[in-house]
């Protein structure tokens, strides 16, 4: 009887606990109970209780090092893309992530946009394209807005230099033409790369039909405002922020002409 008692006592009272068995032990008779066979066994029957009590509450209430260490707040990585098969070649579209530079108050601001890599690979066979040889062009976010606002009978034209601004500047030209197909079904894209750095002078064409182009425009509608980086932003926002924040940097953003009411 006397060890079940101690079972149930909880390990925030086990220093009482302990004063109890020995108020208890007082009251009973020695013939019945000695006290000199029974006092260690309640001691440690009782520090075995407390110690698991408070091992159960401390895991229950910490997290563990395993967790915190496996960075399980950190989203997954996602690969996402789209392409368009045609027979002479195929058309992938891919996103890339704008980069973000820090501040010395903490903060981020964007340092380089994100685009969308286009990759052309030319046909190999029926349904077989040669990806060694594809030839790529990053379409920049105004350049994005371009293609989406082509009207049925339009075209447009862009030139890029990789190596502008660096010691190879002008041996390498890409020039991506969009036009109408003759038939009004579609645009016509056709990637033409000249690499004097390593002799090569490709031209790849593939024809996109106006449903392929307008889930293309769909696609580039959508995810602007993230190669902007407009979703980190709003993601920052906290509503204790919001009250005072236009008028904590006057220059961020201009003059807000809501101030000057």
């Amino acid at each position: 009887m006397l060890q079940l008692k101690l079972h149930s006592i909880p390990s925030s009272l086990s220093s009482s606990s302990n004063s109890l068995c020995l108020q208890n032990h007082s009251f009973l008779s020695p013939k019945f109970l000695p006290f000199s066979s029974v006092t260690p066994k309640p001691f440690s029957i009782t520090c075995r209780h407390s110690d698991l009590f408070d091992q159960k509450t401390f895991s229950s209430s910490a997290p563990s090092s395993s967790s915190s260490s496996s960075g399980g707040a950190l989203p997954p990585r996602v690969y996402v893309g789209h392409s368009i098969y045609k027979g002479k070649a195929a058309l992938s579209i891919t996103p890339r992530p704008p980069e973000f530079a820090p501040l010395d108050s903490g903060a981020f601001k964007i340092s380089r946009e994100g685009y969308v890599l286009l990759q052309f690979a030319p046909a190999i066979a029926s349904r077989q394209y040669d990806w060694t040889r594809k030839q790529v062009f990053s379409l920049s976010v105004g350049e994005m807005g371009t293609v989406i606002s082509l009207g049925a009978r339009e075209s447009c034209e862009f030139f890029h230099d990789p190596m502008k601004g660096k010691s190879d500047e002008g041996k390498v030209r890409k020039v991506l033409k969009v036009d109408p197909l003759p038939d009004g079904s579609g645009h016509m894209f056709n990637l033409s790369v000249q690499n004097r750095i390593v002799n090569v002078d490709e031209n790849i064409y593939i024809p996109v039909s106006r449903a392929e182009l307008t889930v293309l425009s769909s696609i580039f509608n959508f995810i602007m405002p993230y190669l902007l980086g407009w979703h980190t932003f709003a993601n920052s926002i906290k509503p204790e922020d919001s009250r005072g924040a236009n008028n904590a940097n006057p220059t961020y953003g201009g003059d807000y002409e809501w101030n000057r009411l």
